[in-house]
């Protein structure tokens, strides 16, 4: 399969797209029939690597005349944003695909099911420059962010784990990025072992003796519920790809800094405090 890209224009292709709660997706593209079309995905390398990651997906006719293309729920793709490609004939030139219709209705309630380990989450959305693609996310467990509610001292976080269930010990830390500084709070835990609420004192986050910036990323530790390991806390069960510059939290001035929770560019909840 080569891997050369061609661009098409004025007819660029579209493909269509319906996501459904058991995370399948399905692609349909009007492009003319071959016996070995394919729909490739392609995860997108970081600045500066080479290509390594390819995902195949066979282009069969359906009965509306496009060709059609499934995603199932069992095949894993590895966390990252896969491009979406169609090849039209073995050792074609791959043609970069544009976004048509995008159901993702059945995912905007996502994060009201309980989701076994490993937690798959995968969001077909569009890039900044107008192509199709799908942002994937691959844990073996997940805390999903519920609300947050800030104050002018605090934050208090509500939230529910997937793929895993607190047991004895069970912890939320906060980690000071680029360091090992850490502050560690004790969740409350609702009956059923999932559901979790903690408070975040504002204070606790600040250094009078630092004038730059500080950036405190969230885990949630498990104890004895069966998650080895930090479990990021973040917001990924729904319909929102990229949430960092669409929920933006008040802020709050605290010891000379100011201070307010974010997502991250991969939907993780951290907190800023800024002297700067």
């Amino acid at each position: 399969m080569s891997a050369e890209t061609s661009t098409m224009t004025g007819t660029d292709l579209r493909a269509d797209c319906t996501a459904d709660a058991d995370g399948r997706i399905t692609f349909g593209l009007r492009a003319p029939s071959t016996d070995a079309a394919v729909l490739l995905l392609r995860l997108r390398p970081k600045k500066g690597q080479p290509e390594k990651t390819v995902h195949a997906l066979d282009l069969e006719p359906a009965p509306d005349g496009r060709l059609r293309a499934v995603l199932e729920p069992g095949q894993a793709l590895a966390e990252g944003r896969w491009d979406a490609y169609l090849v039209p004939a073995p050792g074609a030139a791959r043609q970069r695909l544009r976004p048509g219709l995008r159901d993702l209705r059945s995912l905007v309630d996502g994060r009201l099911r309980d989701r076994p380990s490993p937690v798959a989450v995968r969001i077909p959305y569009v890039t900044k420059d107008g192509h199709l693609a799908v942002r994937a996310w691959l844990r073996t467990a997940h805390a999903e962010v519920q609300g947050i509610d800030v104050t002018d001292r605090s934050m208090t976080v509500r939230a529910r784990l997937h793929g895993a269930t607190l047991g004895e010990g069970a912890a939320v830390r906060l980690r000071l990025r680029g360091e090992g500084t850490v502050r560690t709070l004790v969740p409350q835990a609702e009956h059923d072992g999932r559901g979790l609420s903690f408070t975040v004192p504002y204070e606790e986050l600040v250094d009078e003796d630092d004038a730059g910036s500080r950036v405190w990323d969230l885990y949630l530790h498990a104890g004895s519920g069966g998650a080895e390991g930090r479990i990021r806390i973040g917001r990924l069960l729904d319909d929102v790809a990229d949430r960092k510059e669409i929920f933006v939290f008040p802020a709050a001035e605290v010891g000379g800094a100011v201070v307010r929770p974010y997502f991250t560019v991969d939907n993780d909840l951290s907190v800023l405090a800024d002297r700067a």
